[in-house]
């Protein structure tokens, strides 16, 4: 009897509590004088720094990082039509990656009182050697799903000796002769919240989905 050719897809899903942030602010300043508006940018971006350094000290922040002023100016018009003096604007974009999740949330609380830093969001991560454990177990959960519906579809025929020709991520598995094996492609969803000055800052970190899934085919006799 010929082996009958078994090809499946298998998913695995699991739920981590995140470990890491990172924290999105954006200092924003405007006025009609440019050097006033540079120095009021500049000045809250000491602020930052002082703070962000100290607390990297203290093993609070695993780093951060600022971007250059970026100044821009305008020409607003007012609602008669009438073309208004000009103003100026500066922005300074910084990101800040938290090792402490309790240490976060009081530093937020105090840099979302000063009227020039604006809190843009926050995204829970995972340390690299969680997440490469935790795609590695979600990873090899899938190709065991894979196994299991291949082995229940071989036994529904008669079937009882079930073999793995080939396994690759979902669209690549080929339709010609039998390649070696990949690894399956293990997706983490990270949850980004959006935050401003207005809202509570008790921050509640929602849980980070690793999913991955795998198409096999195997042979059976």
């Amino acid at each position: 009897m010929r082996d009958v050719i078994i090809t499946v897809r298998g998913e695995h899903q699991t739920r981590v509590a995140p470990e890491e942030a990172v924290a999105r602010l954006t200092i924003r300043t405007e006025g009609e004088e440019r050097t006033s508006v540079m120095t009021q940018a500049t000045d809250a971006a000491s602020i930052l720094r002082t703070a962000l350094t100290a607390r990297q000290d203290a093993g609070e922040v695993r780093e951060w990082s600022t971007g250059r002023v970026s100044v821009r100016s305008e020409r607003p018009w007012n609602n008669e039509g009438k073309q208004l003096p000009l103003v100026h604007h500066a922005s300074l974009d910084v990101s800040a990656t938290f090792a402490d999740l309790d240490a976060l949330s009081g530093w937020l609380g105090e840099v979302s009182e000063l009227d020039a830093i604006h809190v843009d969001g926050v995204r829970w991560m995972l340390t690299e050697a969680t997440r490469a454990a935790v795609e590695a177990d979600v990873s090899a959960n899938a190709v065991r799903v894979a196994m299991t519906r291949a082995t229940a579809y071989a036994a529904a025929l008669g079937l009882a000796e079930v073999t793995a020709v080939e396994v690759a991520d979902v669209g690549l598995l080929g339709g010609g002769a039998p390649v070696a094996a990949s690894g399956p492609a293990p997706r983490m969803m990270m949850a980004a919240s959006p935050m401003d000055a207005g809202v509570s800052l008790e921050l509640q970190p929602a849980d980070i989905v690793v999913t991955a899934a795998v198409e096999a085919r195997f042979s059976a006799r």
